[in-house]
Formats: C-alpha cells, structure tokens, sequence
C-alpha cells in the first residue's frame, strides 16, 4: 500500500510540475529551449508571437508601455 501512495504522490508532483513549467513559459525562455518564431499577429493585448519546436507550437502575447524598460511577455499558451 505505501509504494501505490508515493507512485501517486510522485504522479501528482509530475501534473503540478508541468502546469507550472507551462504558466512561466515566455518568449524568452521558449527561445532558449530551441522554439524558433514562426509568425507573429498583431492584437489589443500585445502583438502575438508564433513559436515552435517541431511539433509543439505556443502563442506568446508580449506588449510595453512608454515607460517600460522593456518588452514584456504577457503570456503564453500552447496551441493545440
């Protein structure tokens, strides 16, 4: 009973750890996995960026202000 409560704690700790790999993904840390950009789209919110990684594509929203030192990934999201 103990090793089907850790395999399960350890199923777990994989789910939590890839929904938090997926939320703090921007354009730059896309980049530095090897995603290239693919196309971009302009929008309200920010111009969207288009990058992929042989078969995994995300949508990167990035947007600034006139006082912002820089340009900032608002968030991004796996196409499917």
């Amino acid at each position: 009973m103990r090793l089907g409560a850790i395999a399960f704690c350890a199923a777990a700790l994989m789910l939590v750890a890839d929904a938090a790999f997926a939320q703090q993904e921007t354009v730059k840390t896309l980049l530095a996995h090897g995603f290239a950009v693919v196309g971009s789209i302009p929008s309200k919110i920010g111009v969207g960026v288009f990058l992929q990684n042989k078969e995994k594509l995300y949508l990167c929203f990035a947007s600034e202000t006139p006082t912002s030192a820089t340009v900032a990934t608002t968030y991004c999201k796996p196409v499917e």
